[in-house]
């Protein structure tokens, strides 16, 4: 399989920072691998640098299909998206964890099927932030936002004045953690915070979650990768099949219930589907009752 997700777009590099810019590149550190520019690099985009994709190329040479879980993430992105506004009838998302803009961003999906769908999109990378401009544009009749937060802060994000304006949280939102939860440890309380979140938005809502695993690697790829992954700028906890089923306790999964990435509602993709232990990442979708 390729290492380019088809159509990933060519955004504008780190150094094409303008003066509106100034003040937030001084947020960026580009000395120590940042998890949304490593995922860039993966993905075949330019908003990276050398820390950047030496740790990149540390995990692939632990795990050689990474670039093609990171495209099969994007797809499933794509995919859930594509339910959640065609099936669904959901007209708003709740996007945290954005991310540097790839192919087939969340508006892009759903306001190609419904242009009247609003977005919020939250990250706390500056880069991501430089990126918003792109990001804001939105289809006429629809609305998208960025707020510059961290999910570990799932309180301020619900206050957000930006939230409030765009969403109206007294109908149904589609919660997207989209490769987002391996980047908080336990110590932050993932599953609280997914809770309160999940919490906060109102009946016939619905949560949808990709999240990489060690489940079908080997002891000796497992020591690997935490080597790998084992150096300033990169926090990893993958989680297992029954932790990530943690994430939807309470609520009605949509079938197939938790699957690969590559599996889930995958009929109509090019055969065949990478395996399990390719994409290493699950991924649901489940309504909140």
């Amino acid at each position: 399989m390729s290492g380019q997700e088809p159509g990933i777009s060519d955004w504008a590099a780190p150094d094409a920072l303008s003066d509106a810019d100034s003040g937030w590149e001084t947020r960026i550190d580009t000395s120590v691998p940042h998890p949304a520019r490593r995922y860039d690099y993966w993905l075949g985009g330019k908003d990276n640098f050398p820390a950047d994709r030496e740790s990149g190329d540390a995990v692939a040479a632990a795990f050689p299909a990474v670039r093609t879980a990171a495209i099969e993430n994007r797809r499933f992105l794509r995919r859930a998206v594509t339910y959640l506004a065609a099936e669904a009838g959901i007209r708003q998302f709740l996007d945290i964890g954005t991310g540097i803009p790839a192919a087939s961003n969340t508006h892009q999906v759903a306001q190609a099927i419904a242009p009247d769908a609003r977005i919020v999109y939250v990250d706390n990378d500056p880069i991501v932030l430089v990126h918003a401009r792109a990001l804001l544009t939105s289809a006429p009749g629809g609305a998208t936002a960025y707020i510059d937060a961290d999910l570990r802060d799932p309180g301020g994000i619900l206050a957000d004045p930006e939230l409030r304006r765009t969403l109206d949280l007294s109908q149904p939102v589609a919660l997207m953690l989209i490769s987002i939860l391996q980047f908080i440890v336990d110590s932050d309380d993932p599953h609280g915070i997914v809770s309160q979140l999940a919490g906060a938005m109102p009946a016939g809502s619905y949560l949808a979650i990709s999240h990489p695993t060690y489940d079908f690697m080997s002891p000796e790829t497992i020591a690997e990768l935490d080597a790998a992954n084992a150096r300033p700028g990169v926090v990893f906890r993958p989680r297992s099949r029954e932790e990530f089923a943690r994430f939807f306790e309470g609520l009605e999964q949509v079938p197939p219930g938790i699957q690969s990435v590559a599996e889930w509602r995958a009929e109509d993709e090019v055969a065949p589907r990478p395996s399990a232990a390719e994409t290493a990442v699950y991924g649901a979708v489940a309504r909140i009752p």
